[in-house]
């Protein structure tokens, strides 16, 4: 199948062989759905906390994360392209429509007014406002990523996402005056990203008064997975050789793994909110933290007890932990085994990276939710679905997906370390086969990608999975332009 040149091209970006003829299999076997049980609710799988339980586990965290190293993760590498769709489909099709008129009848409103507006020629018409606005010939948005356009006001500038991040990272992710962030970005924005915070950084850490470790990484070239034609053989480009596409954000795994902290908050670039509305997100984080400590502290206990030999009460007492506040349940015939196989299951249950992830209620926003799943080992856990992984020709797989009553805003803290404070290898507790496969195109020619398990959820299969309700204000992400006309966003 692959000549000596394709080998030294495969090896070229470290990829092993083996993994190209298994992403090669993958296409012609296609991925299994996920098979939903039911999904995760309000006491059935969902915790929702009241005032005193915010305050409770967000003093928990405060006590507890002066000894530990925190860590802010934002995977930041998407393009903003997809921000400017009607704005684009106007510069090139001159095609209006509502969200057009939108954007032009409250242009004063934006952060970036005020720079566009100093490149923009005298008496320019729409179409070269615009032109302005996404290409190079003025701030070229339209080919910058989220993380370094201008989202919001204040009487003092206008600050970007980066900004936004390294401010909730002092109210939260801060430990002795030191806050530790983490972007992945793409390749072509990796010095812009760079070139920004060093200008900002000295401003920031005087005004925060903490100290600032930030750092930058970009997808790998080994997580890139082969492209096929629509008959499963390898796609090649004009000139012979194979075509490997980036995976999506599951190929993040690989960057998450290389971090070393002890607790690491997860959040998307473009879900960030102006001051006057951040001390909600501030609280529920602290708190959801505390959650994942209290859990951590729990789990290495019950490690520790088993490790002494367990007695059949002990045994019990893990089985209602599991099933009750961790919420996996055994495979069948779990009741039959002997205690020797009990304490080994129990073990290796335990013995997982820990997430607690916040859901907001589901007002119909696109993308997955929680749910409990049936996975391969038999057990039934807590999962992040999207709606690529359900049959929904299977009427009972589709209503339930659809009965969901949370969605997944990705606001994640992880517990990244075992008992002994050693770093879990987090590719071991990826289920490979809940990747993706999409259909694309190149030079006008049908192709078969494939990405890989989804950094939220197959990547994250077989870890222990909380689920927490949090409220919908600390969800406002930007998919388009308009969305910065949102209340929550002036």
């Amino acid at each position: 199948m692959f000549s000596e040149k394709d080998l030294l091209q495969i090896q070229s970006k470290n990829i092993e062989i083996a993994t190209v003829e298994q992403q090669i299999q993958d296409f012609k076997d296609g991925f299994p759905f996920m098979q939903l049980e039911k999904a995760a609710t309000v006491e059935d799988g969902v915790i929702r906390l009241s005032e005193e339980d915010v305050t409770k586990f967000a003093d928990l965290y405060a006590e507890k994360s002066k000894d530990l190293d925190l860590l802010k993760f934002v995977p930041a590498s998407g393009a903003a392209t997809r921000m400017f769709k009607s704005l684009f489909t106007f510069l090139t099709d001159d095609k209006s429509d509502k969200s057009v008129e939108q954007f032009f009848e409250r242009l004063p409103e934006f952060a970036f007014y005020k720079d566009l507006i100093e490149l923009v020629p005298e008496n320019a018409d729409r179409k070269t406002i615009v032109s302005y606005f996404l290409t190079e010939i003025g701030l070229n948005y339209g080919y910058l990523p989220k993380g370094l356009l201008k989202f919001h006001s204040y009487p003092e500038g206008c600050r970007t996402p980066l900004e936004e991040h390294i401010i909730e990272a002092a109210n939260y992710g801060a430990s002795h005056g030191k806050a530790q962030l983490h972007f992945t970005v793409s390749p072509e924005h990796n010095a812009g990203f760079k070139g920004l915070t060093k200008s900002i950084l000295p401003f920031y850490q005087r005004e925060l008064n903490t100290t600032f470790d930030i750092s930058f990484s970009e997808q790998k070239a080994s997580t890139d997975t082969i492209a096929v034609n629509m008959d499963n053989s390898p796609f090649r480009e004009k000139d012979g050789s194979l075509l490997f596409r980036p995976a999506g954000h599951g190929a993040l795994l690989e960057n998450l793994n290389d971090m070393v902290a002890d607790v690491v908050f997860i959040k998307n670039i473009d879900n960030v909110v102006p001051d006057r509305i951040k001390a909600t997100t501030y609280d529920y984080k602290k708190a959801l933290a505390g959650i994942l400590l209290n859990f951590q502290e729990r789990i290495f206990a019950y490690e520790q007890q088993l490790s002494a030999g367990a007695s059949s009460e002990l045994l019990d007492e893990l089985a209602t932990f599991f099933e009750k506040e961790l919420c996996v349940l055994p495979p069948s015939g779990f009741d039959t085994l002997g205690s020797d196989e009990k304490i080994a299951y129990f073990q290796r249950k335990l013995n997982r990276p820990i997430r607690v992830c916040g859901v907001v209620k589901n007002t119909g926003e696109p993308g997955g939710g929680p749910f409990w799943c049936k996975n391969t080992d038999g057990t039934t856990s807590l999962q992040i679905v999207e709606s690529a992984q359900v049959d929904m020709d299977n009427e009972a797989q589709k209503a339930t997906f659809n009965n969901s009553t949370h969605f997944n805003p990705v606001d994640l803290i992880c517990g990244l370390k075992d008992s002994q404070g050693q770093k879990f290898d987090l590719i071991s507790f990826r289920d490979p086969k809940t990747g993706f496969v999409t259909i694309k195109s190149r030079d006008g020619k049908d192709l078969k990608a494939q990405e890989l398990p989804g950094l939220w959820n197959g990547a994250m299969a077989d870890w222990n999975t909380v689920f927490v309700e949090v409220p919908l204000i600390t969800f406002n992400p930007v998919k388009t332009v308009n969305d910065l006309l949102r209340e929550e966003h002036q």
